[in-house]
Protein backbone atom coordinates (compact mmCIF):
# COMPACT_ATOMS: atom_id res chain seq x y z
CA UNK A 1 0.00 0.00 0.00
CA UNK A 2 1.30 3.43 -0.95
CA UNK A 3 1.40 5.78 2.00
CA UNK A 4 0.54 9.05 0.32
CA UNK A 5 -0.99 12.26 1.64
CA UNK A 6 -4.55 10.88 1.52
CA UNK A 7 -3.46 7.82 3.48
CA UNK A 8 -2.01 9.93 6.29
CA UNK A 9 -4.88 12.43 6.34
CA UNK A 10 -7.36 9.61 6.93
CA UNK A 11 -5.58 7.99 9.87
CA UNK A 12 -7.27 8.02 13.26
CA UNK A 13 -4.88 10.47 14.91
CA UNK A 14 -4.98 10.96 18.67
CA UNK A 15 -6.02 14.58 19.12
CA UNK A 16 -5.09 16.52 22.23
CA UNK A 17 -7.20 19.60 22.83
CA UNK A 18 -6.36 22.24 25.36
CA UNK A 19 -6.60 25.89 26.20
CA UNK A 20 -4.00 28.40 27.27
CA UNK A 21 -3.54 32.13 27.61
CA UNK A 22 -1.77 34.32 25.08
CA UNK A 23 0.60 37.18 25.97
CA UNK A 24 -2.37 39.49 26.55
CA UNK A 25 -4.08 37.06 28.93
CA UNK A 26 -6.73 36.06 26.39
CA UNK A 27 -7.71 32.40 26.19
CA UNK A 28 -7.12 30.41 23.00
CA UNK A 29 -7.57 26.75 22.06
CA UNK A 30 -5.02 24.42 20.58
CA UNK A 31 -4.94 21.02 18.93
CA UNK A 32 -1.92 18.76 19.15
CA UNK A 33 -1.52 15.25 17.77
CA UNK A 34 -0.01 12.70 20.13
CA UNK A 35 1.76 10.81 17.34
CA UNK A 36 3.16 14.04 15.84
CA UNK A 37 4.57 16.04 18.77
CA UNK A 38 6.00 18.60 16.33
CA UNK A 39 2.47 19.55 15.22
CA UNK A 40 0.28 22.17 16.90
CA UNK A 41 -2.59 24.34 15.73
CA UNK A 42 -4.10 27.30 17.59
CA UNK A 43 -7.43 29.08 17.17
CA UNK A 44 -9.58 31.51 19.18
CA UNK A 45 -11.90 28.71 20.35
CA UNK A 46 -12.32 24.92 20.37
CA UNK A 47 -14.83 24.85 17.53
CA UNK A 48 -12.53 26.72 15.15
CA UNK A 49 -9.53 24.66 16.20
CA UNK A 50 -11.36 21.40 15.45
CA UNK A 51 -12.76 22.80 12.21
CA UNK A 52 -9.48 24.13 10.84
CA UNK A 53 -6.59 22.01 12.14
CA UNK A 54 -6.79 19.57 9.21
CA UNK A 55 -5.73 22.25 6.74
CA UNK A 56 -2.55 22.83 8.77
CA UNK A 57 -2.09 19.06 9.21
CA UNK A 58 -2.23 18.64 5.43
CA UNK A 59 0.56 21.20 4.94
CA UNK A 60 2.59 19.64 7.76
CA UNK A 61 2.30 16.16 6.22
CA UNK A 62 3.10 17.42 2.71
CA UNK A 63 6.43 18.75 3.96
CA UNK A 64 7.20 15.57 5.92
CA UNK A 65 6.43 13.41 2.88
CA UNK A 66 8.45 15.62 0.53
CA UNK A 67 11.42 15.57 2.92
CA UNK A 68 11.03 11.78 3.33
CA UNK A 69 10.80 12.22 7.11
CA UNK A 70 9.49 9.39 9.24
CA UNK A 71 5.80 9.81 10.07
CA UNK A 72 4.72 7.84 13.10
CA UNK A 73 1.22 6.46 12.82
CA UNK A 74 -1.37 5.82 15.54
CA UNK A 75 -0.32 2.79 17.56
CA UNK A 76 3.38 3.06 16.74
CA UNK A 77 5.85 3.63 19.55
CA UNK A 78 8.39 6.37 18.98
CA UNK A 79 12.00 5.68 19.75
CA UNK A 80 13.32 7.82 22.60
CA UNK A 81 15.88 9.54 20.35
CA UNK A 82 13.02 10.68 18.05
CA UNK A 83 11.64 13.11 20.62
Amino acid sequence: MEKDLDYYLNLDWTLIHGTDLDFNGDEYSYIEIEELPEFAFCAPNKELALERYKRQLKLFLMVRIEDKDRIYEPGEVREEEDY
